[in-house]
Parts: structure tokens; C-alpha cells; sequence
């Protein structure tokens, strides 16, 4: 579960107030305008930046305090920032053990999370030698080699075509299902994709404004919400 409790955090003018739980499992979207504080949110949980004050309570832990390796976090970014000179093993392996020392065991556990995320017997190739869909699942299974509850997305599909970022968010999905994970995702879209999450969390200038189920952006007393964000539902 993620718990924000009166979290309040200043970059030079930009202010943002966040006050919102998330149960375990759940699987919600962030969507706003650019700039808006979504990416601030996942980092404030991932601990990158430290709120000025309030909790931030992660799977009943007090976080406040926790380096961003030591929470029971794993965040995706939209550049999948993996290394050029690495296979792909070797930069899922960067998630188990950053020495890439990997012992037999090891080594089995990367070939499972192959499979699971579509890539098997493709291990010993080269980012360079994948498509932009192959490299973002071969960022997703370094994220799941953690074995962290709790899985923050921050727009790392946008760069791919609808066909393929459909086919990513099945993917997540059935993994989080696999693996009982909390998800917050941030996205762009307001379209179909909203169906495959159980809550929509709308921020701007800061401050969540809209909490609540995706289909209930398209009803009528939430029409300022779809205007601001740019969409119109019909």
C-alpha cells in the first residue's frame, strides 16, 4: 500500500500538496497537463526528492528516512536507460546484483523473467539489436528481477505506437496480476487504455483535483476535468 499523508514539496516558485492512500494491488493512472507535479508524485514515493513535510508510509513503513534502493519500490522511466554495451541479461542482471557476479540460481531467474516478459532467446543480444518495444520490456523485467511490491511507471510507453503500447499495458498487466504488485502509471492517453486500471488520479498545478474510477471522467459533473486535461469524451 502507499500512503501520502499531507505531503508538501517546493521547487523554486512550483508548490505541490498530495494527501491520497493506495491499497495493495491496485493499479491506478496519473494523468494532467505537462508540468503539472505527476512526475514529482512517483518520485516523491520513489524517493529521488523528500517532501518538506508530511508521511509517506510504503507497505505500512514509515519511508520518509529510506534511500530509494532500501523502499519496496521499482520505478520504469520513459528513456528505458539501458547500456548500449551490455546484453540483455547483463543489464536485466543490473537489478539482481549491479557486479553481475550471478550465480547458477541467478542466472535461472533471468531466464524466467525472459519468458515472462515475451523475450526468451534474446539474452545475449544487444539493445541496439531490439525493437523500441523489445528494449522497454527488457527495462520492465529489471524492474521485476527486484522483487519489489510496488511498481511505478512514469510514461514509459509514449514513444511507442498504439498497437504497441496496448500490447505493453497487457503485458503489465498480467505481471501484476503474476505478482500481486501495486501500480501507479503515468500516461497521456484518455482513451481505451484507462481500462485496464481500477482508479484515475488527475493532477494539476500540484494537487490531485480528480480521484477516482476512469469511466467517471466521462460524466457530466466531471466535464471541467476532461476540458482541462484537453479531451472530450462523446
Amino acid at each position: 500500500m502507499i500512503e501520502l499523508n499531507h505531503i508538501n514539496y517546493q521547487y523554486d516558485n512550483f508548490k505541490v500538496h498530495f494527501d491520497i492512500a493506495i491499497v495493495a494491488k491496485e493499479r491506478v493512472v496519473i494523468v494532467g497537463p505537462s508540468g503539472a507535479g505527476k512526475s514529482t508524485l512517483l518520485n516523491l514515493i520513489a524517493g529521488f526528492i523528500h517532501p518538506k513535510s508530511g508521511d509517506i508510509i510504503l507497505n505500512k513503513q514509515y519511508a520518509n528516512n529510506l534511500l530509494p534502493g532500501k523502499r519496496p519500490v521499482s520505478m520504469l522511466f520513459q528513456d528505458n536507460n539501458l547500456f548500449s554495451h551490455l546484453t540483455v541479461e547483463q543489464n536485466i542482471a543490473l537489478g539482481l546484483k549491479p557486479s553481475l557476479k550471478l550465480t547458477v540460481a541467478e542466472q535461472q531467474t533471468i531466464c524466467d523473467i525472459l519468458i515472462q516478459v515475451g523475450l526468451d532467446g534474446f539474452g545475449k543480444r544487444y539493445p541496439e539489436q531490439l525493437s523500441g518495444g523489445q528494449r522497454q520490456r527488457v527495462a520492465l523485467a529489471r524492474c521485476l528481477i527486484q522483487h519489489r511490491p510496488i511498481l511505478l511507471l512514469d510514461e514509459p510507453f509514449s514513444a511507442l505506437d498504439q498497437a504497441l503500447r496496448y500490447e505493453m499495458l497487457a503485458l503489465v498487466n498480467q505481471i501484476c496480476d503474476k505478482f500481486n504488485l501495486t501500480l501507479m502509471m503515468i500516461s497521456h492517453y484518455l482513451d481505451d487504455s484507462l481500462s485496464y486500471f481500477s482508479r484515475c488520479l488527475v493532477v494539476d498545478n500540484g494537487q490531485i483535483v480528480f480521484n477516482g474510477l476512469p469511466k467517471q471522467l466521462k460524466q457530466p459533473e466531471n466535464s471541467h476535468i476532461a476540458k482541462m486535461l484537453g479531451f472530450n469524451f462523446q
